[in-house]
């Protein structure tokens, strides 16, 4: 739509300039948009209604301007609309909400505009409906991208807290002045997770875009962590893992409904879900984050199955993968096994099996006479017994302690 002052007579719609008729009836109309407003959207009875007649007032008194001079609304001229949209993003008003009450100021606008039109006034008619929509475009795309925009500079300012607030608790640090900085709270506890997680269907697939897929991985991740507590999560994760620490109620959580929700989220993520979970006040976090972190590395060093492990999970694996004057000397007990991996692979597996030769066989494709030969082996060249019960206690302690000094 091009500028044209002069170059045409008013619009005029039963007998009427509609733009000198919009401006006799803009107070009224104003009120009346703004009760409507408060009628139809619970949200905007919250709001201060003088500031909404207000804001009412100037959308319609500028559509006059543009009727009157027959032009599109410049950039400038929808500063105040985007101001106002920026203050309701601030204001936690829904985007749905803000552009629904432009819409419905516009339509009512239009609507006292319209009234008794006759047949002799189509070609005004369509002009005014043309500017209507032109009008609404431009003012939505102004007000989403304020509103948008506020969101952002919000999201990222709470982002920077959070971010801030989850390195004072993993490094230890002073946690009163980050809360005092950040305006966030301080949980009573918080659930410590260091989680590993595997590639889904979507990353593995040919011709999909990886990064794009690791993104919809976490945002579904940082969605399910979300609602544990129903309180935000504080997370440093990637599509492989990483750490997130879950606020928590003073009392304990109840493992099994945790368990669970492991299990949800590995369904969610479509990929295998290794955690390891402790609960600590604030000042233990640190130490929390250390323990849940070798509890992860010793399930899946161990090629232990997915889901959720606590410490009480693994004690005897976990104190035997502690450094001590007995842990190496654990690890060269099967020394001999070194450059034969075949024997260690088999060795691994008849122990996970339960000593049972057919499923060993079985998880590796070989024949369970080929089992019995490589066990006998393990027993020449190492002394140990795999069948013998005396000497499994030993073979178990030698693996952990073999994993843990890699």
């Amino acid at each position: 739509m091009t500028v044209d002052n002069g170059a045409h007579p008013p619009l005029r719609i039963a007998g009427r300039d509609v733009a000198r008729s919009l401006t006799a009836s803009i107070d009224d109309l104003a009120s009346a948009v703004a009760a409507r407003l408060a009628d139809e959207m619970p949200i905007y009875r919250a709001l201060p209604q003088r500031e909404i007649e207000a804001i009412a007032f100037r959308c319609i008194e500028l559509f006059t301007t543009l009727l009157a001079e027959r032009r599109p609304a410049r950039d400038s001229e929808l500063a105040e609309p985007r101001n106002t949209a920026a203050r309701r993003a601030e204001e936690g008003v829904p985007l749905e909400a803000v552009l629904h009450a432009y819409h419905i100021g516009v339509e009512m606008a239009t609507a006292s505009l319209s009234g008794g039109a006759r047949p002799e006034d189509i070609d005004d008619v369509l002009v005014v409906n043309a500017m209507v929509l032109d009008f609404l475009r431009r003012l939505s795309i102004a007000v989403s991208s304020a509103y948008f925009d506020e969101r952002q500079i919000m999201e990222s300012q709470k982002n920077s807290g959070r971010r801030s607030l989850m390195s004072a608790l993993v490094a230890g640090e002073d946690l009163d002045a980050v809360v005092t900085r950040t305006g966030l709270r301080l949980a009573p506890k918080y659930l410590v997770l260091s989680l590993a997680i595997g590639e889904n269907d979507d990353e593995r697939r040919l011709g999909v875009n990886g990064t794009v897929a690791a993104r919809r991985k976490l945002r579904r991740l940082q969605g399910e962590l979300d609602r544990i507590t129903g309180e935000p999560a504080l997370t440093v994760i990637d599509s492989s893992g990483g750490l997130a620490l879950v606020p928590c109620p003073s009392s304990a959580p109840d493992w099994e409904q945790l368990r669970a929700v492991v299990d949800r989220l590995e369904r969610a993520l479509g990929a295998q879900l290794h955690a390891a979970g402790a609960v600590a006040q604030p000042a233990d976090v640190p130490a929390a984050v250390e323990q849940t972190t070798d509890i992860l590395a010793l399930v899946t060093r161990s090629n232990r199955a997915p889901g959720l492990y606590r410490l009480v999970d693994v004690l005897l694996d976990y104190q035997l993968s502690r450094p001590s004057a007995a842990q190496r000397e654990l690890a060269a007990l099967l020394g001999p096994l070194g450059g034969k991996p075949e024997l260690m692979q088999t060795l691994e597996a008849y122990i996970a099996s339960g000593l049972n030769r057919r499923a060993t066989a079985a998880s590796l494709a070989v024949h369970a006479n080929t089992v019995d030969y490589r066990m006998r082996r393990v027993l020449e060249l190492t002394g140990l017994n795999p069948t013998d019960p005396a000497d499994l206690p030993y073979i178990g302690a030698a693996l952990v302690a073999l994993r843990s000094v890699g």
